[in-house]
């Protein structure tokens, strides 16, 4: 039986910086390696060629990534501010795909209230991890204005919702508690009652479908 999570600010600030710090971890780890390499006289060039190539690859994939999380987890400018969606779909892009993922995005290049965007992007975080071998998001308006509501639908092989996703959604969990892990789509229910909307996930044949409205 599920029961409602207690949080504070504090816990819930430090929990949310816990997130984004392990989204950076790997990146940047893989880019103290490569200059190790560089740096290690014994390697050869070929090595180093594959070293300073890392290196790129990594720096690109830690820029994306906090460039994503200060639009999905951040303060996003003033109160009251607005997003346009076009930057948040260059964000999406950069974060999300890859070899094994893309994304098509059907929503037009309009400003929103930050915090419904805020949700947006938390939603495709979810969305992608539902789809662990890669695959499509599709993102689909639901309404439109400042009032629009959202849909994503996620396809690929054994696409599967995380168990505990649904309970946390609604701000509940098992234990009455979350840690580091979960505290993402935790974050996003609270989003999606800041905007009067309410977030679920839930299967539609073979594609997970995470919606707010």
């Amino acid at each position: 039986m599920s029961t409602a999570v207690a949080l504070d600010a504090l816990d819930l600030a430090a929990l949310l910086c816990s997130r984004v710090c392990h989204d950076l971890i790997s990146p940047t780890g893989a880019i103290v390696n490569g200059l190790e390499v560089l740096e290690d006289k014994a390697s050869d060039q070929e090595t180093k060629t594959f070293a300073l190539d890392l290196i790129k690859k990594s720096a690109k994939t830690a820029s994306a990534r906090l460039q994503f999380c200060r639009l999905a987890f951040g303060a996003a400018g003033s109160a009251g501010a607005q997003i346009d969606l076009g930057d948040a779909q260059a964000m999406a892009r950069g974060f999300i795909e890859d070899d094994k993922t893309k994304l098509t995005w059907n929503l037009a290049r309009v400003l929103l209230p930050k915090n419904r965007v805020k949700l947006l992007l938390n939603m495709l975080i979810i969305a992608g991890q539902t789809i662990p071998r890669g695959g499509m998001l599709t993102v689909e308006p639901i309404g439109e204005g400042e009032t629009m509501g959202f849909r994503i639908a996620a396809v690929g092989l054994n696409a599967r919702i995380p168990q505990a996703v649904p309970a946390l959604l609604e701000g509940t969990s098992e234990s009455g508690s979350v840690d580091a892990h979960a505290i993402q789509p935790f974050y996003a229910g609270l989003l999606a009652k800041a905007c009067g909307l309410k977030a679920t996930v839930a299967m539609d044949g073979e594609a997970v479908v995470v919606t707010a409205q």
